[in-house]
């Protein structure tokens, strides 16, 4: 980890003494570093100072990015129970569900639990065919769920997402959605430009998914 990141021990701090789950945040943090070996590394947790999260999330959403690499959060607030919102969410075999980018889905290797591989099509108009997507971190207790790109057609090399749900600070019904990543900038892109384009269709799928999950909340 590089010296020259003034807030890197606060976070490794904050990851190494929350929860066990935290730990595993970590894990997946060094595993990122040894991915990108000659890569000069800076942690960085991409959430805005104004959001308050609980600590056991914020660690998840700690990154190391690279030189060449982007990184950024999107967060919705869902007028929906967290239970409700995490049904959709935790179905790593039906991202279609909510995800109108997605035409359709295949689960080619696991059940469901950590490691399993699917491959998604998207529709056309995306600069991208298929995917091939590895779950990572799937945590019931914590609504913590985690996707890397290991493959596929398409320009987001390198692509890891993480998605948490946590209950609004007010004590109402409200769920608070956040949905981090970190990716490669593809070759002829700048940092602005492949941050706008992830951020434009990780806003579109958290928009969707809030829609489907109120309606379904609303009283009948």
């Amino acid at each position: 980890m590089p010296s020259n990141h003034p807030n890197s021990s606060v976070l490794l701090q904050r990851i190494n003494t929350t929860t066990p789950s935290s730990a595993a945040a970590a894990a997946t943090c060094n595993k990122q570093v040894q991915n990108n070996p000659t890569a000069s590394v800076q942690w960085r947790m991409p959430l805005p100072c104004s959001t308050q999260v609980p600590d056991h999330v914020a660690c998840f959403h700690t990154y190391a990015v690279g030189q060449n690499q982007c990184c950024s959060a999107v967060i919705q607030q869902i007028n929906a129970p967290v239970d409700t919102v995490w049904s959709f969410v935790r179905r790593f075999d039906n991202p279609q569900a909510y995800k109108h980018f997605v035409k359709s889905c295949n689960v080619i290797v696991g059940d469901g639990d950590v490691g399993t591989l699917r491959e998604i099509h998207v529709i056309s108009g995306i600069p991208a065919v298929n995917s091939t997507e590895r779950l990572e971190i799937l945590d019931d207790e914590h609504h913590v769920i985690s996707f890397s790109v290991v493959g596929g057609d398409h320009r987001l090399a390198n692509y890891r997402s993480v998605t948490t749900l946590h209950p609004a600070a007010d004590g109402g019904d409200d769920t608070i959605v956040v949905e981090s990543y970190v990716v490669d900038i593809p070759q002829g892109n700048t940092k602005d430009e492949t941050g706008v384009f992830v951020d434009t269709i990780v806003k579109c799928n958290l928009q969707s998914l809030a829609q489907i999950a109120e309606n379904l909340a609303r009283p009948k």
